[in-house]
C-alpha cells in the first residue's frame, strides 16, 4: 500500500513518456470501492483495492481523507482483508468487516488512535453488517443451518460434516447450486447483538430463506428502524417455488427476536428490495418491481409513511429503473442512481411529489451518500476508472479523489464517441466508438465489436474490469459497442423489446449498428472484423455463427448458450429463461426453439475462441464445451479456455491476464495483414 508521502512523491514527479494501456494495468490499477461520508460531512472513508500478482488476489484496505478528498491516508494496511466501512454515529470511531483474526468479522477503529477492536466474535463468516442510529446495536448475516438454535450449532454441525468421509449431498428442492456455490442447507440469516459484547440473537430464526437473498444481496437489504426496535429486510421466502420466483419481500422483525418476522409488501408478488429510512424515520423508502418473474422490470421508487400509513410509488412516470438510492439530510429528496442513454446517471427524486430532475449525467455513477447533507457519489467512465465527486448546489460536479492519479497520465487511452443510428423497428438506437491509441485516421484498424451480457444491461460510459474497450484500443483495434433493443436506460419498452425475440430485434440492431461504424468511421477495416461477447453476448455470438457469418474473421464466445432448450435444465434461476422464452420449455417448446444456435450449427464457418469458467452454474461450462466440439468436428480453427476455478466472471489477477492475453492473441492471429 502506498504511503501518502510516497504518493504525493510519485505525484510530484516527471510524468513518465505515455505508453499504451495494458492488460497489466488493467489487473493492477487500484479499484475505489465502498465509501461512506461521515456524518458531519468533514471526512471520507473508502474501500481501496490493490492487486498482490504474486498472491495472486486482491488487497483490501481503508483509507481516510478530507471531505474535498485531501490529506489522503491509508486507515489500515493489514495483510487481512478489510471492507465495508460504516461511521460510528459520533464520527470519532468507523466499523468495518475484515479477515483478520481467520476469519471475517465485525470491527472498530477509533479514530483517536489505537489499533481496531473486534465487534462480533461468530463461530461463522459475518457476510454483512449494519449499525442502529444509536450505534449501540449491530446487525449481522451470517450463513446458519434454519433448525440451529445458534452458530455455535452451525459451526459444529459443519467440522462434524468436515470430518466425515461420505461425501453426498441429498437434495429435496432447488436451489441445489447457485451462481458458483453448490447448496449445503444453510441459510443467511440475520443476527442481533450489542456492540459492547454479548449474545448475538437470531432474528430471523426458522426463515427457509436468505436474508439478505444470494447471491449479491449485501447491507443494503436490511436496515434498523429508527428507534432501533427492529429490523426491516428483504428476503424471498417462498417455498419450493424459490427457483422460479422474483417474489422478494421486506419484512420486519424485532431486533430481540422475540416474535417471528412479518412481511410488509404482502399485496406486490414482485420484487420488493433495498429499504432505508428517512433521517426523520417518518418513511420507509425502498424499490419495487410490479410484473411477478420478470427480473429485468423497471424499479419504481416507493415511500411507506412509517409504520403503518399507506405507501405510494413515487416514480410510476419516470421511464428509467434505478440501482439504489440514498435519502438526502432534509429528507426532502432521494438521490438515485439509473442507467440513462449510455450514461449511469444521477438523478434527485422530489420525496414529496415524486418529480425527478437529472443532476449528473457524464458517465457512470454508481453509490452516492447524502446523508451528511453534502452528495458525494462514485463515478467512472470510458477514460477513468472510479474516483469520489461531489455535486454542488449549481449542479457541477468536483473530483475529490485521485486514486490513480500517479498511473493514468502515463497512459495512452483510446477516445470515445457516442453515435447513434436507425435500429429495429426504426428506433434510434445508441452506440459507442473507441479510438486506437495512438490514432491515425489515415490509417485502416481492425475492429473488436463487443456484445454485452445480461441481455438487459448496457456497454455504455463505464470503465469495466472485464470487458474494457481499452484494452482493445491499446491493441491497436477499434472498439464498438452497440446498446440493441432489450438494453437498459432507453426506457422500459425498449428494454422489454428483447422478451421472446433473442435472436430477432437484437440482431438486426447489431447489423445495423456494425453498418453505421463502417460508414460512419472508415479507418475501420472492413475485411478485419471480429465480434466477441460474453453470457447474453456469448449466446449471440452462437446465434451469429449460423445466421450472420459473412463478415468476420473470427469470434469470441464467453460463458455462452449453444442450445437454449438444455439450458433451461442446467441452469439455477429458472424465472430468467421462463420470462425471456414462455414459461418452461414443456409448455412452450417453440419459445426456446425461436432462436436456438444449435439449430443452425451446420452452418458454422468463422474461428471462434470459446471461453468457459467451471463453477459458473448461471451458464454451465458443457454449454461452452459442446460449443467447441461443434467447431472442432465440423474442422473450424477453434481454441476452448477453460477456467475451473472460475464462475460466469474471470476474477482471479492471474486469470484475468491469461483471459485477455489469449483474447487478443486470437484476434491478432485472424486480422493481422497477409
Amino acid at each position: 500500500m502506498l504511503s501518502t508521502l510516497l504518493l504525493a512523491a510519485l505525484l510530484a514527479q516527471t510524468p513518465p513518456k505515455p505508453r499504451p494501456y495494458t492488460v497489466q494495468d488493467q489487473v493492477t490499477l487500484r479499484r475505489l470501492l465502498a465509501f461512506k461520508v461521515s456524518p458531519d460531512g468533514s471526512r471520507l472513508v473508502y474501500q481501496l483495492r490493490t492487486t498482490d500478482l504474486e498472491a495472486n488476489k486482491g488487497l483490501m484496505d481503508l483509507w481516510l481523507a478530507d471531505a474535498d478528498g485531501k490529506n489522503a491516508r491509508p486507515l489500515t494496511t493489514d495483510a487481512a482483508a478489510d471492507t465495508d466501512p460504516v461511521w460510528a454515529p459520533d464520527g470519532k470511531s468507523v466499523f468495518f468487516l475484515s479477515s483478520r483474526g481467520g476469519s471475517s468479522q465485525v470491527w472498530r477503529l477509533s479514530l483517536e488512535g489505537g489499533e481496531p477492536t473486534r465487534v462480533t466474535a461468530a463461530p461463522v463468516d459475518v457476510d454483512a453488517f449494519t449499525l442502529s442510529r444509536d450505534g449501540s446495536l449491530v446487525a449481522f448475516a451470517a450463513e446458519t443451518f434454519p433448525d440451529c438454535d445458534s452458530l455455535d450449532c452451525t459451526k459444529k454441525r459443519l467440522d462434524e460434516k468436515a470430518k466425515s468421509k461420505a461425501t453426498g449431498r441429498l437434495y429435496e428442492r432447488l436451489f441445489v447450486r447457485h451462481w458458483d456455490t453448490w447448496k449445503d442447507g444453510r441459510r443467511a440469516h440475520l443476527f442481533v447483538q450489542k456492540v459492547s459484547g454479548g449474545p448475538a440473537i437470531d432474528v430471523t430464526k426458522g426463515l427457509a430463506a436468505d436474508a439478505p437473498p444470494k447471491p449479491f444481496g449485501g447491507a443494503e437489504e436490511f436496515t434498523f428502524t429508527p428507534d432501533g426496535k427492529a429490523l426491516v429486510f428483504t428476503a424471498r421466502d417462498v417455498g419450493r417455488q424459490e427457483a422460479w420466483s422474483t417474489d422478494l419481500d421486506l419484512f420486519v422483525t424485532p431486533a430481540d427476536g422475540a416474535k417471528a418476522p412479518v412481511k410488509l409488501t404482502t399485496q406486490n408478488r414482485a420484487t420488493d428490495t433495498q429499504p432505508t429510512f428517512s433521517p426523520d424515520g417518518s418513511r420507509l423508502a425502498y424499490l419495487a418491481m410490479s410484473r411477478p418473474g420478470y427480473e429485468a422490470d423497471k424499479l419504481r421508487v416507493m415511500v411507506r409513511d412509517w409504520p403503518k400509513g399507506p405507501e405510494r410509488s413515487l416514480t410510476d412516470g419516470w421511464d428509467r429503473s434505478p440501482h439504489g438510492l440514498a435519502w438526502s439530510k432534509d429528507g426532502k429528496t432521494l438521490y438515485v442512481w439509473a442507467d440513462d442513454l449510455g450514461q449511469a446517471a444521477l438523478f434527485a427524486v422530489d420525496a414529496a411529489s415524486g418529480a425527478v430532475t437529472r443532476r449528473f449525467a457524464d458517465g457512470s455513477v454508481s453509490a452516492v451518500d447524502a446523508s451528511s447533507g453534502k452528495v458525494v457519489f462514485s463515478r467512472d467512465s470510458l477514460t477513468a476508472p472510479a474516483d469520489l465527486w461531489a455535486l454542488g448546489a449549481d449542479g457541477t460536479a468536483t473530483q475529490l479523489t485521485q486514486v490513480n492519479g500517479d498511473v493514468l497520465p502515463s497512459l495512452k487511452l483510446g477516445q470515445p464517441e457516442p453515435f447513434t443510428f436507425k435500429g429495429a423497428l426504426d428506433e434510434t438506437v445508441h452506440a459507442y466508438v473507441v479510438r486506437p491509441v495512438d490514432f491515425d485516421p489515415k490509417k485502416k484498424y481492425p475492429l473488436a465489436f463487443l456484445i454485452h451480457g445480461g441481455p438487459q444491461g448496457s456497454f455504455g460510459n463505464h470503465w469495466h474490469y472485464r470487458w474494457n474497450p481499452q484494452v482493445y484500443a491499446a491493441r491497436g483495434y477499434v472498439a464498438v459497442m452497440v446498446d440493441f433493443h432489450g438494453s437498459t436506460g432507453y426506457g422500459q419498452a425498449f428494454t422489454d423489446a428483447i422478451n421472446g425475440d433473442w435472436g430477432g430485434k437484437p440482431l438486426e440492431d447489431l447489423q445495423k449498428g456494425l453498418a453505421a461504424a463502417l460508414s460512419k468511421y472508415p479507418f475501420i477495416d472492413k475485411d478485419r472484423l471480429c465480434a466477441l461477447g460474453a453470457s447474453y453476448g456469448g449466446f449471440m455470438i452462437n446465434w451469429m455463427a449460423g445466421t450472420w457469418n459473412e463478415p468476420w474473421k473470427c469470434l469470441v464466445n464467453h460463458d455462452g448458450n449453444l442450445d437454449e432448450h438444455f439450458a433451461y435444465y442446467d441452469t439455477e434461476e429458472l424465472w430468467f429463461p421462463e420470462w425471456e422464452h414462455g414459461g418452461p420449455p414443456w409448455e412452450n417448446r417453440a419459445g426456446y426453439g425461436k432462436h436456438n444456435p444449435i439449430d443452425h450449427v451446420a452452418k458454422w464457418k468463422v474461428p471462434m475462441l470459446v471461453v468457459h469458467g467451471g463453477k459458473d452454474f448461471r451458464v454451465v461450462d458443457t454449454q461452452g464445451l459442446s460449443t467447441f466440439t461443434v467447431l472442432q468436428r465440423r474442422g473450424i480453427p477453434s481454441r476452448f479456455l477453460h477456467f475451473p476455478d472460475e464462475n460466469h466472471w474471470v476474477l482471479k489477477p492471474a486469470n484475468s491476464v491469461l483471459w485477455h492475453e489469449t483474447v487478443l492473441d486470437w484476434l491478432d492471429t485472424w486480422t493481422k495483414k497477409k
